[in-house]
């Protein structure tokens, strides 16, 4: 057990269950966790034990909501140096190969995309809502629309992105369009999950690996220079800070619509 994140392997299935575990604060990702996160990919590369992991949240409200809003990230001043927190915390970003399942129950937005985007697939349950608030407090969504669109219809990732907190895809509608492929009942999206890695983890590690990387290598290029131009696009577009903060601050109690 770590301190926002919580790991645990089978020896006997060869699976390893990922928990982000801050339920207190929707399973947002502070910079402790983002570092966790980091740390704990990197450290599954050298364990032969574990040949499958599942990505999941604790507590019933959310997968993940992102960014923590009270995380201090410190920006040099230098326009061209500018340091986005989540950019390394998934696993391809960290040179791990093994697959990875993420299994979904409640919220997951914003920020949660770079989880989900470098997940092999999604398992979510009923009660699963996705979407994007960047636009509505200011900002761009730039490296989670770049993932969302490796794994969705352009129109809806347009759709779910623009329309930011006003709309929400449910775990039905993610199934449909492929972001999930599989919704269970609620709170089964974790057992769910651990079965599919299961089967995966008693076939040969290598060939599976070597799978999950030319699976990876099909969108490389794109994402690459999708990448290369997303902090531009940041600097460019996002409101300074202090708009921002005003934008959370006044957003009180939203309608929105799920679909």
């Amino acid at each position: 057990m770590s301190g926002t994140l919580s790991v645990s392997a089978d020896k006997d299935t060869g699976v390893a269950v990922v928990t982000l575990d801050r339920p207190e604060r929707l399973n947002a990702i502070d910079l402790a966790m983002a570092r966790e996160l980091a740390d704990t990919w990197r450290g599954l590369r050298f364990d032969d034990e574990v040949r499958a992991v599942v990505l999941t949240g604790a507590g019933e409200r959310a997968f993940s909501t992102g960014l923590d809003r009270d995380a201090v990230v410190p920006q040099p001043s230098s326009p061209y140096m500018q340091d986005d927190p989540l950019i390394a915390i998934g696993p391809k970003t960290n040179d791990l190969w093994k697959p990875v399942v993420a299994a979904v129950r409640g919220m997951a937005c914003g920020g949660a995309f770079y989880l989900l985007g470098e997940s092999d697939f999604v398992v979510a349950d009923s009660t699963a809502a996705f979407f994007d608030p960047h636009t509505t407090y200011g900002m761009v969504s730039a490296y989670e629309s770049l993932l969302m669109a490796q794994r969705m219809p352009y129109g809806e990732v347009a759709r779910m992105v623009l329309m930011g907190n006003a709309e929400r895809i449910g775990a039905r509608r993610a199934h449909e369009i492929g972001l999930v492929s599989e919704v269970t009942e609620p709170g089964g999206a974790l057992a769910a999950a651990v079965r599919c890695a299961t089967v995966i983890a008693g076939h040969p590690p290598e060939a599976v690996q070597g799978t999950v990387r030319a699976l990876w290598a099909a969108g490389e290029a794109a994402r690459a220079q999708g990448y290369a131009q997303a902090p531009h696009l940041i600097a460019l577009g996002n409101l300074p800070g202090e708009r921002q903060a005003e934008l959370f601050a006044g957003r009180g109690r939203q309608d929105f619509r799920t679909r």
